[in-house]
C-alpha cells in the first residue's frame, strides 16, 4: 500500500502543476461569474411576474432549472479534467519510457494503476464538490433558493467523475492518448444523450426510450449518478411544481434505485480489473 500512496502523492502533485489544471480553474472562474449573472437575471425576471395565488412555485422551478444546468456544466468540466489527467496514464507514459524504471523494481503494475486512478479521482472529486458548493452558494444568495438535498447531489457528481476517470485509465492501457480522449468523450456524450432520451420517454410514456435509458444507466453508471443528483434538487417538490420541474431536462430526473451505488462501486472495480489485465499483458 505504501507504493500506492507514493504514486498517488506524486500524481496529485503532477496534476496540480499541469497547465490543463490552471486552464480549468480559469474557465471555472469565468463559468461561476457568468452563472451568477445569469441566475440574478433569471430570479429578477421571475420576481416581476410573481404575485397572487401561485399554482406552481416559480422560485423552485427557476432555481432547480438553472442549478441543474450548473450541475451539467460542473459534470462536463469535471469530465474534461478527469480525461486530461489520465488519458496517457499507461500507454503514453510507456511510449515515453517513464514506466519501465517504476514497474520493474520499486512498484508493481497494480500499485501504479491504483495510485494513478486514486490521484485523478481525488483531484477531480474535490474539484467537482468545490464548484458545486460555490454554485449552490451563488444560487442561494442571489435567488434565495436552496436544493432540497444539499450533500447528495454533490456526492453523486463526484462519484460520476470518478467513474469517468476509471474509464479513461482503462482506455489508456489500450489506446493512444488522442484516441483515448476521443473515445471517452464520445462515451460521455452517448451516456448523457441516453439519459435525455429516458426523460423524453418518461414524458411521452414510451417504453422503448425508457428501456434504452435503463440499459445505458447500467452500462454507463456516471449518467445515472448525475440523474440521481438532479433528482435530489427537488426531492420534496409536490403537485404542479413537481410536474413542471420534470418537464425540463435540468430541473428534475428519475430517482436512483437502491442498487445504483453498489453497482457504481462494482463497476469501477470491474473496470480496474480489466485495466490491470491489459496492463499485465502489455510489454513495456
Amino acid at each position: 500500500m505504501s507504493g500506492v500512496w507514493i504514486v498517488m502523492r506524486y500524481a496529485v502533485q503532477e496534476s496540480l502543476r499541469r497547465r490543463v489544471f490552471l486552464v480549468v480553474l480559469i474557465l471555472t472562474a469565468l463559468f461561476l461569474a457568468l452563472y451568477g449573472y445569469g441566475a440574478w437575471l433569471a430570479f429578477r425576471e421571475v420576481g416581476k411576474f410573481s404575485g397572487g395565488e401561485e399554482i406552481v412555485e416559480e422560485k423552485v422551478i427557476t432555481g432547480s432549472t438553472i442549478f441543474g444546468l450548473a450541475m451539467f456544466s460542473i459534470l462536463f468540466l469535471g469530465a474534461v479534467l478527469a480525461v486530461f489527467l489520465t488519458l496517457s496514464s499507461v500507454r503514453g507514459d510507456a511510449e515515453r519510457g517513464l514506466l519501465q524504471p517504476l514497474v520493474v523494481r520499486p512498484l508493481g503494475r497494480t500499485q501504479l494503476l491504483v495510485g494513478r486512478f486514486a490521484a485523478a479521482a481525488a483531484v477531480c472529486a474535490g474539484y467537482v464538490v468545490a464548484v458545486y458548493l460555490l454554485a449552490m452558494l451563488i444560487t442561494g444568495l442571489v435567488g434565495g433558493w436552496w436544493p432540497d438535498r444539499v450533500l447528495g447531489p454533490g456526492v453523486a457528481l463526484a462519484a460520476a467523475v470518478c467513474v469517468i476517470a476509471a474509464l479513461t485509465v482503462l482506455g489508456s492501457v489500450y489506446l493512444s492518448a488522442t484516441a483515448n480522449g476521443i473515445a471517452v468523450f464520445m462515451v460521455f456524450g452517448a451516456g448523457l444523450a441516453a439519459g435525455l432520451l429516458g426523460q423524453i420517454g418518461e414524458a411521452l410514456d414510451s417504453n422503448s426510450l425508457e428501456r434504452i435509458a435503463n440499459v445505458s444507466s447500467w452500462l454507463l453508471p456516471f449518467e445515472a449518478l448525475y440523474q440521481s443528483g438532479l433528482a435530489g434538487l427537488t426531492a420534496d417538490a409536490r403537485g404542479f411544481t413537481e410536474f413542471a420541474v420534470h418537464l425540463g431536462p435540468f430541473g428534475g430526473a428519475q430517482e436512483a434505485s437502491a442498487l445504483l451505488w453498489p453497482w457504481a462501486l462494482a463497476y469501477v472495480a470491474l473496470v480496474g480489473l480489466a485495466a490491470r489485465w491489459g496492463f499485465m499483458r502489455r510489454d513495456l
